[in-house]
């Protein structure tokens, strides 16, 4: 008895022991993490060469630059030593951070938001403005010569303001500028001030003409402004709360205003620059819409609610019945406004169909929601089989399972740029209709694909 007592002493303390020592180590190990964690990210230096770095840099020292830790913001001096052969990131174009500003300004003061671009070709730009050289050219080769070097229009009668644009970039509109604007590469420039032009045009300009647009399941309502610009409207229709019922299928819901505003933003963190500038307005739907409309068959959908709400449908494929309205309160609307991309007879656009297409079957599901290895057929498919395309697919999906948009069936790319160019992401109303839960299989590209 004696014996058995003093050998379960024994092995009860080596148990206490070993259990000290575990408990020890993780100790140390949650130090470890904490300390790692709390480190500021400083960008290591690389041994290899890309167009994107500046070569010919020497030392800098940048003032303010931004940790990102725990998912916090904070101004912290650093510098950043390069070597003579210039492969580490550059700072150049880096701004400073004002203490006071806001987490948005902080983020984009990164570096990875700042990073140089590569260099712009002549044939890198969607439109340009035609120069003397230009009309040179066509007179040399028998084209019809214009009288002035600029355009002109004289159709005040119209309520249109008078148009006297040179090839110089302040005499054009902000719309114009927008549109001479886009690349090869993105939409606009992350830092450039047209920018903040823009939204502010497009949010205040006077409402000249509306017509309902042409195509696609919903409203939406085509708005014209003085000085020739144009924009997309898309009505509330639903609280910004409101989430979709769980019973409904993705292509059942209502298409949210506020989904097309936080797209654009959101594609705007993301460094993607890939969607056109929206911003939300109220509108007054009788003095804005309904008393300047030219669309008949628009005006004929107007009448007046029983609580006195000024409402509207229009005619489209889903949703527009005396059933589904949109209405004001009793008059002001809330809508998003989209910043309209060139002319298709100025800039053709190619539509793409999403090989992650969903089904829009109530009972069927798509080819790549049965077959793990879908991509790999994918990969061997023109465009996906060379260049960007694929990965930018890939970050086309995480945009949308951030969004919780399940609605990418299309995308669309100028034809201009052939394949090497970007994917602009387009048509996000049926983002945001259920933040509380995230739907994995929007990331399906990312998980079969894995590059």
């Amino acid at each position: 008895m004696l014996r058995r007592s003093v050998g379960g002493r024994s092995t009860r303390s080596i148990c206490l022991v070993l259990a000290c020592l575990s408990l020890a180590l993780h100790i140390l190990l949650a130090i470890f993490c904490l300390s790692v964690l709390q480190t500021a990210c400083v960008p290591p230096h690389s041994s290899s060469s890309s167009p994107l770095h500046d070569p010919g840099s020497t030392s800098r020292q940048t003032k303010s630059s931004v940790i990102i830790s725990n998912g916090i913001f904070a101004n912290n001096a650093t510098e950043w030593e390069k070597e003579p052969s210039g492969d580490q990131m550059s700072t150049k174009g880096m701004r400073e951070v004002d203490p006071g500003g806001s987490k948005l300004e902080a983020l984009f003061s990164h570096p990875l938001y700042n990073l140089q671009r590569p260099e712009m070709q002549e044939d890198d730009w969607l439109l340009r403005v035609k120069n003397s050289e230009d009309e040179e050219e066509e007179r040399d080769t028998g084209g019809e010569e214009e009288e002035d070097s600029y355009w002109q229009s004289g159709s005040e009668e119209d309520g249109y303001d008078k148009a006297n644009w040179t090839v110089a970039a302040e005499t054009h509109p902000p719309w114009l500028r927008f549109h001479l604007g886009i690349s090869r590469w993105e939409l606009y420039h992350r830092t450039d001030p047209l920018l903040d032009q823009i939204t502010h045009y497009i949010s205040t300009q006077r409402i000249l003409n509306v017509v309902q647009k042409s195509g696609g399941t919903q409203l939406k309502l085509l708005m014209s402004f003085p000085n020739h610009g144009e924009a997309l409207l898309k009505p509330m229709r639903q609280t910004r709360d409101a989430e979709t019922d769980v019973n409904l299928f993705y292509f059942s819901d209502f298409e949210r205003h506020n989904a097309e505003i936080s797209a654009f933003h959101l594609d705007r963190i993301l460094g993607f620059q890939r969607i056109p500038p929206v911003v939300g307005r109220l509108v007054d739907v009788v003095s804005e819409i309904q008393d300047v409309t030219t669309d008949k068959k628009l005006l004929r959908t107007f009448f007046t609610s029983p609580v006195g709400n000024t409402c509207f449908y229009g005619q489209c494929e889903y949703y527009c019945s005396t059933e589904n309205p949109v209405c004001g309160g009793p008059r002001a609307l809330e809508v998003s406004l989209a910043t309209m991309l060139p002319d298709l007879t100025l800039a053709p656009r190619r539509s793409w169909r999403s090989p992650w297409r969903r089904s829009y079957s109530r009972t069927k599901l798509a080819q790549w929601e049965k077959d793990p290895a879908f991509c790999d057929g994918v990969k061997q498919t023109p465009p996906y089989d060379e260049g960007t395309r694929l990965v930018d697919l890939m970050d086309m999906a995480v945009l949308d399972f951030l969004m919780g948009n399940m609605d990418r069936h299309h995308y669309e790319t100028f034809e201009k740029f052939g394949n090497k160019t970007f994917m602009l992401h387009l048509d996000n109303g049926r983002a945001f209709g259920r933040h509380s839960r995230d739907e994995p299989s929007i990331l399906a590209p990312l998980r079969q694909c894995c590059r």
